[in-house]
């Protein structure tokens, strides 16, 4: 099925040719159908698989319909997400499959001035996509009303409750029209998870896309053995070996984050930062640069772990392994988006091999390692202390590893 064959508006079907959505991925294809019957939805599905654009297009095309008059302050459509940087982005897909219809969307969040996002709201919107500290702040002020939402949606709903915000989520519930359709997204499920989901949802539509294997197919993965003090000398090789790659790499902390770039610049390479450090206008102006390639090195914290669409992610490097299996997932995730390909090398230390076996673990597989010649390590070390170029290069090694891949898929499609 194609989208030229969904019923909805022409002006959304132009929005979707001119972005380029052809077929639904399965999240789109199961969600939209019963989001547009009226019906609530939980749905589980991994990061990268267009969860998204499955709720915006029939929350768009039902609002277009319904061709209410807009009143100030009250909303028709509440997205709740946990971070600015996923509220901005969800905001954006909402306004390009939203162009040239009658539904107006409106992006809210902390961190900022609230007198423009309250002259804002006064002008009247659809559609309010918000983080949870900001959205309290207005309506206890009297500034956002609630009590006319049709629609509700939680986005990374599984973040959400990490961050803490299980609290807000239920005194919010006390604002809102018992009536309402609500639609409850998240990469994960557990029981805390369940709670809540079925707290807020009436009798749901459950859809969840899980595949065997948690990471995306088209993402290659492999680790290479390095010790802590040694990562920034294989880091620089790598980054000079693809000098037109862009590439995005996880540390663990805010101050591991500034050491490598520090690193990185001593080795003439241009970086940039992100982290809770950053201010917010500061954190819009790195994304922004890093998005559009002016600089292709991006360092970062797992605060851009999750829900975060960077496009053309060539690499995903986990300079640091995370503390928590599962957020490996969510990092390489950044990578090999939708119909692209994407490769993610991981760097362990000695120290870092429990955390391996537990993301192993997870994953329900070994990772692929790529073994380093003992000469080859020295000489990378070497080439980093005295500009010495060592005598294999890592593209070579990841393209052996893709190959090996290459020669197990094959067997087993055998058997």
């Amino acid at each position: 099925m194609k989208f030229e064959d969904y019923s909805i508006a022409i002006d959304i079907k132009r929005n979707l040719e001119r972005l380029g959505f052809r077929k639904p991925t399965d999240i789109q294809f199961k969600s939209i159908p019963p989001i547009m019957r009226g019906e609530d939805v939980l749905a589980i599905a991994q990061t990268g698989t267009g969860k998204t654009a499955a709720f915006a297009i029939p929350v768009i095309n039902t609002l277009n319909e319904r061709r209410r008059t807009r009143s100030a302050e009250e909303i028709r459509c509440l997205v709740m997400v946990p971070t600015h940087e996923l509220a901005l982005q969800i905001t954006e897909v909402f306004d390009a499959i939203a162009n040239r219809t009658r539904v107006k969307t409106l992006c809210i969040f902390g961190g900022v001035d609230q007198e423009p996002q309250i002259a804002a709201l006064q002008k009247g919107a659809d559609i309010l996509i918000t983080t949870p500290g900001r959205m309290f702040d207005l309506v206890s002020q009297g500034h956002l009303k609630l009590n006319q939402v049709e629609i509700l949606i939680l986005d990374e709903a599984d973040h959400m409750l990490d961050l803490g915000f299980i609290g807000d989520i239920q005194d919010m519930i006390k604002f809102l029209p018992k009536k309402r359709q609500t639609l409850f997204f998240s990469a994960t499920i557990n029981e805390k998870i369940k709670k809540l989901a079925y707290s807020l949802v009436h009798n749901p539509i459950r859809i969840q896309i899980s595949p065997k294997d948690p990471v995306a197919k088209n993402i290659q993965h492999a680790v290479s053995f390095i010790e802590m003090d040694e990562k920034r000398f294989f880091l620089e090789r790598i980054i000079k070996e693809h000098p037109i790659s862009k590439i995005l790499i996880f540390v663990r902390t805010k101050v591991r984050a500034e050491r490598v770039a520090k690193a990185m610049e001593r080795a003439s390479i241009k970086t940039l930062t992100m982290h809770s450090d950053k201010e917010h206008t500061e954190r819009l102006m790195v994304l922004d640069e890093f998005k559009k390639g002016k600089t292709k090195i991006l360092i970062a914290t797992d605060i851009n772990a999750r829900g975060i669409d960077i496009p053309h992610v060539d690499y995903v490097i986990n300079y640091d392994l995370p503390e928590v299996a599962e957020n490996y997932v969510h990092r390489v995730g950044r990578t090999g988006r939708g119909e692209q390909k994407g490769q993610a090398i991981s760097f362990c230390s000695s120290e870092e091999k429990p955390i391996l076996k537990e993301i192993e673990g997870f994953l329900q597989k070994p990772i692929h390692v790529l073994e380093i010649d003992k000469n080859d390590y020295q000489a990378t070390i070497e080439y980093g202390n005295e500009s010495i170029a060592p005598n294999t290069d890592w593209k070579s090694l990841i393209d052996q590893a893709e190959k090996e891949d290459e020669i197990i898929k094959k067997k087993k499609r055998k058997k």
